[in-house]
């Protein structure tokens, strides 16, 4: 079978799929190590029949809806390749907007030290980490699973001896440790939507890492909560949020604690990243 003929028939496979022809493509460059140019360079080249059958396995997974992340076991999130699989949520773009704003803020500290709550595969610690030599950070997670994959991450990318992972229930595991900055992308979806997500999303990503109970915003409000004891005066907690969340977290936030520096949109303009400094 030529590159061609394959790429056609897992199309046809995928035909429930928006982007069935993408799809096959990625998933053939990832079986030969070549990217799209490649594919179409060559499409007249013969597969060898170990190359037909790893790739059409790979293409009854996508099928069945599993997200082509964990198909591949890699995301790339803020200029880094991250490994991916069922125990962490898949890095999304919106994500970057909280690194990036992270950044910005820690840039400013001489030896800053951060915390990263609910840290799944570690791309937020790990991104900032690459771009903050001088930085520290704590990460935790209440998945064993998910740390696993944030530490291979943190050794991949060569930060390992600057961050410590923890398994917490949000900040239960501390005691009195003093941050610059507390970081966020919690469960923030209601429980009630899990039938309207995509199925690769309903099906495949981890609830813990969704779902943040009846309203959403159930460890949003814990951070709220918990995080002051454990943030330096002036020092900062910046947390990702929900589509139409914006009114009711700016509602949640206490003004003798906190003050509401902004909330940053998406790309979308949609409402994405809280930023408040302890008071």
């Amino acid at each position: 079978m030529k590159i061609a003929d394959a790429l056609r028939r897992a199309a046809e496979i995928l035909n429930e799929n928006a982007d069935a022809r993408r799809d096959a493509a990625l998933l053939l460059g990832f079986v030969l190590n070549r990217d799209r140019a490649f594919l179409i360079a060559n499409d007249d080249c013969d597969l060898s029949d170990e190359e037909i059958e790893r790739f059409f396995e790979l293409i009854e997974r996508r099928a069945l809806g599993e997200p082509i992340q964990y198909i591949t076991g890699r995301q790339e999130f803020f200029g880094l390749e991250f490994e991916v699989n069922e125990n962490v949520l898949i890095p999304r773009p919106e994500t970057e907007i909280l690194v990036e704003a992270a950044i910005e803020i820690l840039r400013e500290k001489e030896n800053p030290y951060f915390c990263d709550v609910g840290t799944g595969s570690g791309c937020i610690p790990i991104s900032i980490l690459a771009n903050l030599e001088n930085a520290k950070a704590v990460a935790v997670d209440i998945s064993s699973g998910a740390l696993a994959v944030a530490r291979k991450n943190a050794e991949k990318h060569r930060v390992a001896e600057r961050i410590e992972f923890y398994e917490s229930d949000v900040l239960a595991v501390f005691k009195n440790p003093k941050f610059d900055l507390i970081v966020s992308n919690p469960p923030y979806i209601p429980n009630k939507d899990l039938s309207v997500l995509p199925r690769e999303v309903r099906e495949h990503e981890p609830h813990a890492a969704l779902f943040g109970g009846d309203v959403g915003t159930e460890i949003i409000t814990q951070l709220l909560m918990d995080a002051p004891k454990f943030l330096i005066e002036n020092s900062y907690l910046m947390f990702e949020i929900g589509f139409a969340q914006g009114e009711a977290v700016r509602a949640m936030v206490d003004p003798n604690v906190w003050q509401l520096r902004e909330i940053l949109p998406d790309l979308q303009g949609i409402p994405r990243i809280v930023v408040l400094q302890r008071v």
